[in-house]
């Protein structure tokens, strides 16, 4: 949870990950200590600010439209809180290190890239398309170093975006290029028949990088292809080069059609990973709302009668994405099972954005408002 206080810091957390842990109890019925953290700058957390500048940023052009005068504010709080992560350098993990544990991140320059890049698309100024081609741009950008996208690295989604520029002309900067042909590559290794594609997927073809939450990144890649394969097509752009082969965009949004059909139950087990959607999907999720039931009343630790219990959740997290299969296509559906079990806000939200790119095809929408 992410609150701004007067643009000297944003308080973080509220809740201790070790504290909480201890407790298995709805999250609207819980009565132990919550205590906030905060980023600022004694303790600085660039990553933080920088991302919600990017949110920020990226939801004025959603708005602009619609409430103006909301899309106006969410711009100039996006432009504080860039100049207060750009200022305030620092890794939250190093200043924070309890959350290390959990979501510990291996650094911040993709985060200021990401935000200038949402920056420079909202407001077209200048100065924030100069950032991401100049010194940061050089120092944190890795072209040529292919990356996955997710919530600790946003490179691969900041090529992307930045290959706008170049797809769209609002750009000649020769640096652009670099960033779209580091986006080819990201495209190049995640198409299964490319000379460069990437071995780590299931024998059924599912992106897999990590035991840990497996759908993040087949999800957020599936997306980033999709939305690629929408550049292309709304640009007239028959190809992209991956060695000696060539690519459709409609081999990009087939790849992302198989990345989604997975996730919905065109699997070995025949299970859909969301949560209410199909005939089956995981009956035991790791979600302490779901697995009491509404009539019951808990404290801190005797609601973890509901974590073991062996009967199937009594309330459905409709719309939740679990963590996913291991490598060899298993799935243990079981609530301890926090590998695979366990649903997060940022799975869940990224295959809104794959979901919703494979409804139709998009009309690309123009920058700078």
């Amino acid at each position: 949870m992410l609150i701004l206080h007067r643009m000297c810091s944003i308080f973080r957390q509220v809740g201790d990950p070790v504290t909480d842990h201890k407790c298995w109890d709805r999250p609207e019925d819980m009565t132990e200590e919550r205590p906030l953290t905060q980023v600022n700058a004694s303790v600085p957390g660039t990553e933080i600010a920088a991302e919600t500048a990017a949110a920020m940023a990226s939801a004025s052009l959603v708005f602009k439209t619609a409430d103006s005068t909301y899309s106006s504010t969410l711009l100039t709080h996006a432009k504080q809180l860039f100049t207060f992560a750009d200022n305030n350098r620092g890794s939250y993990s190093e200043k924070i290190p309890e959350v290390a544990t959990y979501y510990n991140s291996t650094g911040y320059g993709d985060e200021l890239l990401w935000a200038a890049s949402w920056l420079y698309h909202a407001t077209a100024d200048q100065s924030y398309l100069e950032y991401v081609t100049g010194e940061n741009g050089k120092e944190f950008a890795q072209w040529g170093s292919p990356t996955w996208f997710s919530w600790d690295n946003k490179l691969a989604g900041a090529q992307v975006l930045l290959s706008r520029l170049s797809f769209f002309g609002a750009s000649g900067n020769s640096v652009i290029e670099n960033y779209r042909k580091s986006a080819e590559d990201v495209m190049c290794g995640l198409l299964p028949q490319s000379p460069t594609a990437t071995s780590s997927r299931t024998e059924s073809g599912l992106i897999w990088v990590s035991e840990w939450n497996s759908l993040q990144h087949p999800v957020a890649s599936a997306f980033l292809a999709a939305l690629y394969g929408d550049y292309m097509l709304t640009t007239q752009t028959a190809k992209l080069t991956c060695g000696d082969h060539s690519f459709e965009p409609s081999d990009l949004r087939k790849f992302a059609k198989l990345q989604a059909d997975y996730v919905l139950g065109s699997n070995p087990l025949k299970m859909s990973f969301l949560v209410g959607y199909g005939d089956k999907y995981p009956q035991y999720v790791h979600h302490r709302g779901a697995s009491i039931p509404v009539n019951a009343t808990t404290g801190c630790t005797d609601g973890f009668q509901w974590l073991n219990s062996t009967k199937p959740n009594p309330n459905v997290a409709v719309g939740a994405l679990v963590g996913g299969p291991f490598l060899n296509e298993t799935f243990v559906d079981s609530r301890n099972n926090t590998m695979q079990t366990e649903p997060t806000t940022y799975n869940s939200a990224v295959i809104v954005g794959l979901l919703s790119s494979l409804v139709t095809t998009s009309a690309a929408v123009k920058s700078f408002g």
